[in-house]
């Protein structure tokens, strides 16, 4: 098989979570487990950083991976899902795993796994593990799936482990209360292994300290620490005013930075209580150039000018809150969003958050699991929110593009895979 056919194989022949949702996650450790026996336990042979949370945990292992890297470190990437290739889940110094090595793995191994029938989140992870192994990295940052306890990246033992945040998203997994989604994501807190929680929240906090002291791990809190004293928006990022580092700039732009620059520069510190060498100018070079990098796109992206074009993958309560204060503070003569969601989202609540005073395209992405746009429209309508509904996000882009002005902002987002195709398509919108 080439490339190209091996991944329409991955796609077809494991049930994938972005496309077809609850019936590719698979609850337990098994096929994982059995995997890594017969690959040979390849993340023994590195270090890793475990990040997990409900938002965020995309830009702080990102970031964390870039300081590595500027730090001199050789770093294996870990992250999902993917917005253009499916390559990007799998990086090593910013450097996408390399085709041969996807075609090799399947060919090598599928005698193995076809029996196991893994889902392809789990035969993923164990190709990212093997080719960490195979390049010999210093240190991967691993983020985790979804949840924590369960979750296929949790046979790691890291070095350190972060927790972001909790809010209320895959519910049908995780459950219906913070304290419960805290309890599956503390569960990649280990034995002796110091954690950093980014936010709590009256009822997550006691979920964590439960947690850390039951596995005897130091934890940290990054709220009070709060090496951020506070930041400044700027047309090309966030200037940051910090206890440590003074004045730091910040490349990626969305106002949510701040609290996960709060997570990042708190994990620095206790990074650097271990064998880990993370210089000033490390720090300084990892937040100015994370996507470069890394090749992290997506986080409040800015592709267009004149008008402004704008992408971010916040898709959910959480992401929203800070997105939609974020697009009220544009200065521009209008406002226009294209916007679509997937199915196991809160729509309803996403859309009480949206500005009323904007011009909505409505859209879905190209995912079994997108809303329909007449859909989408239809609650946007019972919102207050006035638009039209495109079948594609290109015809909703090209419309939004026609109808903008040069003093024009436009926004395009409301679900990771909407930005994927955003992202795909561009060039030729």
């Amino acid at each position: 098989m080439d490339y190209r056919e091996t991944i329409a194989y991955l796609y077809n022949s494991t049930p994938v979570f972005e496309k077809v949702g609850a019936s590719a996650y698979k609850e337990g450790l098994y096929n994982t487990l059995a995997l890594d026996e017969h690959l040979g336990h390849p993340h023994r042979r590195y270090a890793t950083i475990h990040v997990a949370g409900t938002n965020g945990k995309g830009s702080v292992s990102h970031t964390l991976a870039a300081i590595l890297q500027k730090a001199g470190y050789r770093v294996g990437l870990y992250t999902s899902p993917h917005l253009v290739d499916f390559r990007e889940r799998i990086r090593v110094n910013g450097e996408c795993v390399s085709e041969k090595f996807v075609i090799d793995f399947v060919e090598s191994h599928r005698q193995f796994f076809e029996p196991l029938h893994p889902s392809f989140f789990e035969l993923t992870t164990a190709m990212a593990f093997l080719y960490f192994a195979e390049q010999a990295v210093d240190i991967a940052v691993v983020e985790v799936g979804l949840g924590g306890r369960l979750d296929c990246t949790n046979i790691i033992t890291p070095i350190l482990s972060v927790i972001t945040n909790i809010s209320l998203d895959h519910t049908q997994f995780l459950g219906n209360t913070l304290a419960s989604i805290a309890q599956e994501k503390a569960g990649i807190i280990k034995k002796h292994v110091p954690v950093v929680i980014g936010e709590t929240t009256p009822e997550t906090r006691p979920v964590f300290e439960a947690r850390a002291h039951e596995q005897e791990a130091p934890i940290t809190f990054a709220e009070e620490e709060r090496p951020v004293l506070n930041c400044q928006l700027t047309p090309d990022g966030l200037i940051y005013h910090t206890t440590t580092y003074g004045e730091l700039y910040g490349e990626l732009g969305g106002l949510y930075q701040e609290r996960n620059t709060n997570t990042i520069l708190t994990a620095v510190e206790l990074l650097k209580t271990t064998h880990l060498r993370i210089s000033e100018d490390a720090v300084r070079e990892g937040f100015a150039k994370v996507g470069e990098t890394t090749g992290l796109m997506g986080r409040w992206q800015k592709t267009g000018e004149h008008p402004t074009v704008v992408c971010d993958t916040g898709h959910n309560v959480g992401g929203w809150e800070y997105l939609s204060a974020q697009l009220k503070m544009q200065h521009c003569r209008r406002l226009h969003i294209v916007f679509g969601m997937v199915d196991d989202k809160d729509i309803e609540t996403v859309m009480s958050l949206l500005p009323p005073d904007a011009e909505y395209y409505f859209t879905r992405p190209s995912n079994k699991r997108a809303i329909d746009e007449q859909k989408v429209a239809s609650i946007g309508s019972a919102h207050g929110l006035r638009g039209r509904a495109y079948p594609t996000v290109g015809e909703a882009f090209h419309a939004a593009r026609e109808a903008a002005s040069a003093e024009d902002f436009i926004f395009v987002g409301g679900s990771s895979y909407l930005v994927a195709d955003f992202l795909e398509g561009f060039n030729s919108f």
